[in-house]
Order: structure tokens, then sequence, then C-alpha cells
């Protein structure tokens, strides 16, 4: 009967149910986007390192009133610090060094200018999560002996080479100096943190040969840090507890002399995104909130015609016995369909426009299986309360007026 009532009415079915379909659209687009964004953002962070604090004169968080004079002023972290970091600490399970410049990289006739060139201790490579595609990674003689050794990234590889296998074995020349490619960092993707690391445009050195060709202590070449990765079931409080106590007996501050460091906690950036992201959503729901109250009155005019209309059957189908939850059930059925029509149009829609989106933006946009079920949900009970009203003056009728009306 509801299939028939649509074929019937198709114009007052379309612009009826056309506030359902516009609601559930809002409700898994902003969904479907905003979880995907933050799933790449979150993924982004966590390529940072789980369980990582990152030692540095500069403190991440905070707004436009931070005073950055006095975190320009602090001591840059050295890679000495490390030696000692890892003596000293019981908590730590990796620490590394972290330094970068830019440079020329050329192979015959091909060049790429601006090149990001990062500088690495031993355990970087057991905090960060990234393979390696073709080739190996530098062995434990090249970090010691600081050998013109490198590992590109998959982009530049493509890059110089015409494709990335064919760098391995190949040797470069780098702002005048040549060094060897040993392999080639596995294809990541791009990043949506600003500084997060560019495995796809980069070279990987090791501390001994960076400082060989740059001074690692010029206050202006880079953004040095110290990696500091906690052994499992290790709080980052505990952490940060222990490594304030060792940086401030390893830089020889006294008791009321401030930090001249900063410790800077990599959950904290995934705590603040799940709260940026919560609040986007909040704002999506309202949008579609809008839409689906102008969708349900839609489908409580439908339902209250409907009513009208088959009165005369609700008057015959209540004289043969027919009981007034029977007729009450029937018509909160046919309500809660005609919404997950509405929806299952949204749904489409949508699922189009992720098509779309994928193909364009630097990551995929996918509806997560919950999402779905939210919308459904959402319209069985829509469904429902806008045909609460129109199901029970039709349970309520009386069988013999019902049956003489016209």
């Amino acid at each position: 009967m509801a299939l028939q009532e649509l074929r019937v009415n198709k114009l007052r079915t379309f612009l009826s149910l056309f506030g359902i379909t516009i609601g559930i659209f809002c409700i898994i687009g902003v969904l479907a986007a905003v979880g995907s964004l933050e799933n790449k953002v979150q993924s982004d962070i966590k390529s940072l390192g789980s369980n990582t604090i990152y030692i540095d004169k500069w403190q991440y968080a905070g707004g436009p009133d931070r005073p950055w004079w006095k975190y320009y002023t602090r001591p840059i972290p050295k890679y000495d610090e490390v030696s000692f970091i890892k003596e000293k600490s019981t908590l730590a399970a990796y620490v590394a060094y972290f330094n970068s410049n830019n440079a020329l990289l050329t192979y015959g006739n091909s060049q790429l200018s601006n090149v990001g060139v990062y500088c690495l201790s031993e355990d970087f490579n057991k905090i960060q999560t990234f393979g390696i595609a073709y080739g190996r990674y530098f062995s434990e003689s090249e970090f010691l002996r600081g050998s013109p050794v490198g590992v590109i990234g998959f982009k530049n590889a493509e890059l110089l080479f015409g494709e990335a296998q064919a760098a391995v074995g190949k040797t470069i020349e780098m702002n005048g100096k040549h060094l060897q490619i040993v392999g080639v960092i596995e294809k990541q993707g791009s990043t949506l943190i600003g500084n997060g690391f560019d495995y796809d445009n980069c070279l990987l050195l090791t501390y001994r040969y960076f400082a060989s060709i740059w001074n690692t202590n010029d206050q202006n070449m880079g953004q040095p840090f110290i990696m500091v990765n906690g052994k499992p079931n290790v709080t980052t409080a505990a952490l940060i507890d222990e490594l304030r106590g060792i940086m401030r007996q390893l830089r020889k501050l006294s008791p009321t002399t401030e930090d001249n460091f900063a410790l800077n906690d990599v959950n904290t950036f995934s705590q603040q995104v799940g709260s940026f992201f919560g609040s986007v959503n909040i704002g999506g729901w309202v949008i579609a909130g809008l839409s689906l109250i102008v969708g349900g009155f839609g489908v409580a005019n439908i339902m209250f015609v409907t009513v009208r209309e088959r009165t005369s059957q609700i008057g015959l189908k209540k004289a043969i016995g027919a009981k007034s939850r029977t007729i009450l059930t029937e018509f909160l059925l046919e309500s809660a369909f005609l919404c997950i029509m509405g929806g299952s149009f949204g749904l489409l829609l949508v699922y189009i426009l992720t098509l779309i989106l994928s193909s364009i933006l630097p990551f995929p946009i996918f509806i997560a299986p919950h999402i779905i079920f939210i919308a459904f949900s959402v319209c069985v009970v829509l469904g429902i309360l806008s045909g609460i009203i129109p199901a029970r003056t039709a349970a309520k009728m009386n069988p013999v007026e019902a049956i003489r009306s016209k």
C-alpha cells in the first residue's frame, strides 16, 4: 500500500521525501567526510611515533599569544644529549636525534631542488613507522663511520631515475658531495599535518655524514629535536616526569630556574584533533536536523492524507476484527518505510559523492558501517515520530463512521 501511494502521488511523495533525503545526505556526508579526514590526520599523527615525547626548544601547543621570543632564545637539542638520556632513563625504550636541511640533488641531467634532507641517529627507524621498498636501511657501521650513503624517498627516486627501483646502487650529487643510494622508502602518500615527515620527498642521511657537511649546532639551520619512545606499559605522564628531571640535570638548571626545553606529547595532538572533529560533527548534525524536521513534517503530511483517503478501508478492517494496535502498526510501518526510502536515496547520493571526492582529494573518503546504521536508525525513529499522530487517529476511528465516509 505504501508503494501504491508513492506511485499514485509522485509529486507529493517527491516533495515530502526530499527533506528526508537531504537530511540523511547531510548526516552521512558530514560524518563520512569528517570521519575520513580525522582518520587521515590521526594516522599522520601516529606516524610521528606512538607514546613518543619530542624534546625541543619550541612548545608545539599554544596559540598566537605564546611567548615565541622566550622559546627562540633557548638552546637547541644536541646529538650528544641522546647518549646522556639513554644512560639516565629507565622508562625510555628508544632515543633518536633528528635534524634537517634542504639540498640540491643531481643525477645525470636530472635535478631536484630544495629537497628535504633528514639527519637521523640509530634508533630513528625503531620509533618511526616506514618501510624500505627497494634496497636496505643504514647498517650500524654506516652510522658509526658516517658513510656517504643515503636512503631516498619514493617520489624523489621516481623523479631522478624514472622508476624507484632503479635508484638502488646509484651515486648522486648533493650540493657538490657524492653519495650512494642504498635504499628507497616505501611510498607513503601525502600528509595533512604541517610538521610531519614527508618521506616521499626526502633524503635520509646518518648523523655523522650530515654533520660533516652542515653545522648541526647552528641555531638558524633546520629544527633539531630528540624523540624519546617509552617502553611498553609506560604512561606518557611518567615518561615526561622522568625526562624533565634528566633534562634539567643535563642542562644544569637550578631548582628555581624554569625549563629551557619543551617536552611535547604526540598524544596531545591526537586529543586536540578528536575534540575539533567532534565539534564539526555536532555542526553537521545541527544542519541535518533542520532538514530532517522539514522532512518529518512532509512525511506526517503524507500520512494524514493517506489516513483520510483510506478511511473507509480502515473502517472495513476494524469491522471484520482488526484491532486498533494492528491499524496503528500498519501506518507506523508505512511511515517508517517512507523515511527509509528517503534515507536510501540520501545514501546513494553520498556514495556517488565519495567516489568523486576520493579521486580528487589526497585521501580516500569512505562510509563506515556504523554511519549507515546510524542513518537508517534515524530514518526509522523519524518515521515513527512523524507517523505516530496520523496512525493514532486511524487506530481510534469508529468502524461504522469510517465505513460511511467518502
